[in-house]
């Protein structure tokens, strides 16, 4: 008998094993049981079967079984990997905190589900830019999984932003992120 996946019985799955701590996704490697209808918009909104997914802790809940292998995004349980759409990144990072200057400053993220990440060699800050030039910037959360970084939190980085090195960018957790050449800014 084949079973057709459904975002309740993933969710039941996701709930038993976020009670035994952090999910270790990385370490689970179950079968293919097929797509859901499950698509994170570049906003950070979830939705489910065309509409947005109301619930919070239903959103973090998904999030925390989330886990990316060759470019695909899956939600992954001890017992079954399905897929879902990921319009750019699973996360948008929403805010941001800083602490100390230049080399020593660190900054971390909160992104629209609750995670908090400091950016640094383990979890770098990128930033990619489109055909027009609009920058798209991002910061790495966990696994291959990136959230990309809001409009209003980008241009208070850009408030903090250095010159080091021919670059402008932002110093985190000991390492320097270039944002754009310091000769391509405007004078």
């Amino acid at each position: 008998m084949i079973v057709k996946p459904s975002a309740e019985g993933v969710m039941a799955q996701a709930a038993a094993a976020a009670k035994k701590g952090p999910a270790p996704v990385h370490l689970w490697n179950p079968p293919f049981c097929g797509d859901l209808d499950i698509r994170i918009a570049r906003d950070g909104t979830w939705f489910y079967q065309g509409t947005p997914i109301g619930r919070p802790e239903m959103v973090r809940l998904f999030s925390s079984i989330l886990k990316r292998e060759d470019g695909k995004y899956f939600l992954v349980t001890p017992v079954e990997k399905v897929g879902i759409v990921v319009d750019d990144a699973p996360f948008v990072a929403v805010d941001f905190e800083t602490t100390g200057e230049g080399p020593d400053q660190t900054v971390t993220f909160t992104t629209q589900v609750g995670d908090e990440v400091t950016a640094g060699p383990d979890h770098p800050i990128r930033v990619a830019r489109a055909e027009d030039g609009e920058p798209s910037p991002y910061v790495m959360v966990r696994a291959g999984l990136e959230a990309l970084i809001d409009r209003k939190s980008f241009y208070r980085l850009v408030e903090i932003g250095v010159h080091h090195e021919g670059w402008f960018g932002l110093w985190s957790g000991g390492a320097f992120f270039p944002i754009i050449p310091s000769d391509e800014l405007p004078a």
